[in-house]
């Protein structure tokens, strides 16, 4: 089986490719930075050079494989937001996407699955406390607005008899990067604790179930459309910082004020002071078991007894 990768070395893209090298699934991942891709994948991927928001040669290479993932994207929280790069984080998403279709059009053996990325953004700040499943409503602020049009790209492959499953990712924690690592070293230095209210819910995933949905999602044919790729129990932000508190052995006594955040990054900022509580019904339905059910025991198997000191 090959299986097609832009943004493949991206923190769940190197997970995505690390899995399918151990199931012995070639990963042809297009990358910008061939040198700084080989350095992060090793031998794990062929790489290919090229750019997912221009066409180019790379599209060629989608002729053939079994599987598409495509996880590109600029990282929403690179800079403080303005008009200039709120078009940047659309064009990286809904271009690269575009292009990526295009290819599945023009291929003679076409791939059977597309899973292109998305986040729980989608359903946009919620107000209450009831869980979201795929069915609920999109939101209506920039992010919701990004990801129902990104959406809206990745569906026109299923015209062309490719299922299509929209990966709506929530906040994926891993030891190498993401959220996580941003909030270690405040909490090492006793200065962690809840963001704003604290009340904003919390839809996490750890990374090794990230990897593992994907391969379910590859494998098992009644997935298609938008499925939550979070884990089954979202916590409060003030819960995930006491219990982030309590594997650091740290205090989690700091408040951060929702207006200091507004001051220091802008609109972004309202990307951590809301939140949804998020539920992967389809997954479950589907037989996917999460080996990461519960937020006590997926830190604990990121953070060990060295990040204590």
């Amino acid at each position: 089986m090959r299986v097609f990768l832009t943004g493949g070395t991206g923190l769940v893209g190197q997970a995505v490719v690390s899995l399918l090298n151990r199931q012995e699934i070639l990963s042809v991942v297009l990358t910008r930075n061939p040198q700084q891709a080989e350095k992060r994948l090793g031998a794990a991927a062929h790489l290919l050079s090229g750019d997912p928001t221009q066409p180019g040669d790379w599209m060629n290479e989608v002729d053939g494989c079994q599987v598409v993932v495509n996880l590109a994207g600029e990282n929403l929280f690179a800079r403080r937001w303005n008009s200039a790069f709120k078009q940047r984080l659309r064009e990286s998403r809904i271009q690269a996407t575009r292009n990526v279709v295009q290819a599945i059009e023009a291929a003679s053996r076409r791939p059977d699955v597309l899973l292109s990325a998305s986040a729980i953004g989608y359903y946009g700040p919620q107000q209450g406390d009831d869980p979201l499943d795929e069915s609920a409503p999109a939101g209506q602020d920039f992010l919701a607005r990004l990801c129902a049009d990104w959406e809206a790209e990745a569906r026109k492959a299923e015209s062309l008899g490719v299922r299509v499953v929209l990966m709506r990712l929530g906040i994926v924690l891993a030891r190498e990067g993401g959220a996580l690592r941003q909030m270690l070293l405040p909490f090492k230095l006793c200065l962690g604790g809840p963001v704003g209210s604290g009340r904003q819910w919390m839809s996490w995933i750890h990374i090794q179930d990230v990897a593992r949905a994907v391969l379910h999602a590859m494998e098992n044919e009644q997935l298609q459309g938008p499925v939550n790729f979070t884990a089954p129990h979202p916590v409060h932000n003030v819960q995930f910082a006491q219990a982030l508190a309590r594997q650091l052995r740290r205090p989690a006594a700091l408040r951060t004020p929702a207006w200091l955040l507004r001051l220091a990054m802008g609109e972004v900022a309202e990307v951590l002071t809301t939140g949804q509580r998020v539920v992967p019904e389809k997954l479950l339905r589907s037989g996917f078991e999460f080996r990461y059910e519960h937020l006590a025991s997926a830190l604990a198997q990121l953070l060990g007894p060295q990040d204590r000191t």
